[in-house]
């Protein structure tokens, strides 16, 4: 049974997330249907991220075994007239043929996101959904310099959701930067794994800095207060992009 790799981006916004969920569209859920649809097979596609609701990717990775052994592109193509037919916000930029042992959730070595906030006075029109809109000025290079004291390995428990399932709040974060290019500021986080809500949670403590209502002291008391009520707001899905997904070897994929 051969194993197919599916390189994805989407628009988060019409989606509960990207699980399969009763009674809500989700981004798996469009994706098995155009399979179905061409294959005739009913599957589940794992992915290496589950996203929430309104979250984006522009270098999601999922898996999927058929019976058939298809072309990987007619895969990918199939897949998008489908998709597009469906009206679906979602596009398989790439399909491949890949060993029996690649997963895309437990393969991956590390994971990129990108927060994007629009810092104007203006409202957002064309970024409407697609970035925070923060009409007061913030300061990316206080926000920067508080970041690094969450690079490394720290209990993150205060980052974290109350309904994350993962097993250990302890992980290694490997980056987190803030830069400002005019009215956008882009937070770029790095790590192998993270928690659920984890980055919007960091990104809307940094916005506290930013904005100057927390020191860099507050926001290291927040981290090793090991409380989630020691949180700061947690950002709207709106600017969180998977931008990509790193494996080892020939299964990795230089980003664009």
């Amino acid at each position: 049974m051969p194993r197919y790799r599916l390189d994805i981006e989407y628009d988060g916004s019409p989606y509960a997330g990207w699980q399969r969920q009763a009674g809500h569209h989700s981004v798996q859920a469009a994706l098995e249907q155009a399979i179905e649809k061409f294959s005739r097979e009913v599957v589940t596609i794992r992915g290496a991220g589950r996203t929430d609701a309104g979250v984006h990717a522009a270098g999601q990775v999922a898996h999927v075994d058929l019976e058939r052994d298809w072309p990987a592109d007619t895969v990918r193509d199939a897949m998008n007239a489908h998709l597009q037919m469906a009206g679906e916000a979602v596009s398989v930029l790439a399909a491949s043929l890949v060993p029996d042992d690649f997963d895309a959730r437990f393969s991956a070595i590390a994971r990129h996101y990108l927060y994007r906030i629009v810092n104007r006075r203006a409202p957002l029109a064309l970024q409407a959904r697609k970035a925070w809109w923060v009409p007061k000025r913030l300061d990316a290079q206080a926000m920067h310099a508080a970041a690094q004291f969450l690079v490394g390995k720290h209990d993150f428990t205060t980052f974290r959701s109350i309904q994350c399932q993962a097993k250990s709040p302890v992980k290694t974060l490997d980056r987190l930067d803030v830069t400002r290019d005019g009215d956008a500021i882009e937070i770029r986080a790095s790590a192998r794994s993270f928690l659920h809500n984890q980055v919007r949670s960091m990104v809307g403590s940094l916005k506290r800095v930013g904005e100057g209502g927390w020191t860099e002291a507050d926001l290291r008391g927040a981290l090793e207060a090991c409380d989630r009520a020691a949180c700061g707001p947690v950002a709207p899905p709106d600017g969180l992009y998977l931008m990509k997904v790193d494996y080892l070897g020939a299964l990795n994929r230089p980003a664009d």
